[in-house]
């Protein structure tokens, strides 16, 4: 019992010096603020900027009460091991009371590695694309389980997800996708995802069962509330509507709702048809512009401060780094902090937790 409570005595302190970073004062008055304005008559007229406020409320509150709920286990904790000085079945107990601290410090590792995201955007919510590489059906199939890995990993986590755009492989899987993850510091925990991810595995597509190594690219960008950040002419942009196409190119509606904008500067090219109306198509767009032209501009900055330094570090973006092996082995391995873990398919459920940890103090 004495290493159970010096244990706890260890979590105290780690909560107490948690609790003055976190700031719970000011968060607790930016939800009064947030809860105030969504009383408004008119609050629900701009539905869009209604749910980013209640994402706001949702995503603050959780942070407040999962710190409390930590702080009150640990005392209930303290005050357990007390009792069970005098119980008869002391061994029993301090089994559950073991269990039970393994629980509190992996919650309280979760909230300490948040307090990392600093980056200007990281509170931000973030669009995640996803392009199957080279390799036809194998790489679009490996581009799927991809996105679904990413959207179980933004369930578990509490966040809301919609996608924007989806292109389908005609046999299966899916050539590109953009998805929107909503959610308080979803760009920091996720930034560090951008890259090549590579898959090893015993092809489910030909009748031999040949090894197959397949590529998929990821791409992180921020998702910003307003264009203050990036100024965006209305000179600089073309914008052209076309038809939204089903997989082997069948026109899903006959009027041109689809969007494509060209940012003439950069020569950026971005294209949407996800929904119905070509307004909402356009505003996705926009935002995936922005948050592309937002990315260049953070890149940029990271190459000076990189020159300032006189370092030389192998950028992530358009890299290989992470490996997903399920045969003749199981091992997923990122290749830039050398996280490992044996159990691949928990991984693609979503269990991304030790990598976006390490990934964020890189």
């Amino acid at each position: 019992m004495k290493e159970l409570k010096e244990n706890i005595a260890i979590l105290e302190k780690r909560i107490n010096k948690l609790e003055e970073r976190l700031d719970l004062q000011e968060k607790g008055k930016r939800i009064r603020e947030l809860e105030a304005k969504s009383l408004k008559s008119d609050f629900w007229s701009d539905v869009f900027k209604a749910k980013k406020v209640m994402q706001e409320i949702s995503d603050l509150q959780k942070e407040v009460d999962d710190f409390q709920n930590l702080k009150e286990g640990t005392a209930s904790l303290k005050e357990l091991v007390f009792i069970t000085l005098d119980s008869p079945e002391k061994d029993e107990d301090k089994k559950d009371i073991e269990e039970e601290l393994i629980k509190i410090e992996k919650s309280l590792d979760k909230l300490e590695y948040s307090l990392f995201l600093s980056g200007p955007y990281d509170s931000k919510s973030v669009i995640l694309s996803i392009h199957a590489g080279q390799g036809g059906v194998e790489a679009m199939d490996w581009a799927a389980i991809l996105l679904r890995m990413y959207l179980r990993y933004a369930e578990k986590s509490g966040w809301g997800t919609q996608l924007i755009d989806e292109t389908k492989g005609e046999e299966a899987g899916i050539k590109s996708a953009i998805v929107e993850i909503s959610g308080r510091n979803a760009y920091g925990l996720l930034k560090k995802e951008g890259g090549t991810h590579r898959l090893v595995r015993q092809s489910p597509f030909n009748a031999d069962s040949l090894r197959q190594t397949s590529f998929a690219l990821v791409e992180v960008l921020p998702v910003l509330d307003e264009e203050k950040e990036i100024e965006i002419k209305p000179d600089d942009i073309e914008l052209e509507a076309f038809r939204s196409s089903a997989p082997g190119g069948q026109n899903v509606q006959k009027v041109s709702s689809a969007v494509r904008i060209r940012h003439k500067p950069s020569g950026i090219v971005v294209s949407c048809q996800s929904e119905r109306s070509q307004a909402q198509n356009r505003e996705n767009a926009m935002k995936i512009l922005i948050g592309k032209l937002t990315k260049i501009k953070e890149q940029e900055q990271e190459a000076l401060e990189k020159k300032l330094k006189t370092t030389s570090k192998t950028a992530s973006w358009g890299t290989q780094i992470r490996s997903y092996v399920l045969h003749p082995y199981k091992m997923v391995k990122d290749l830039r902090t050398n996280v490992e873990s044996s159990n691949p398919e928990k991984v693609l459920d979503g269990d991304l937790d030790q990598f976006i940890e390490a990934g964020i103090k890189l």
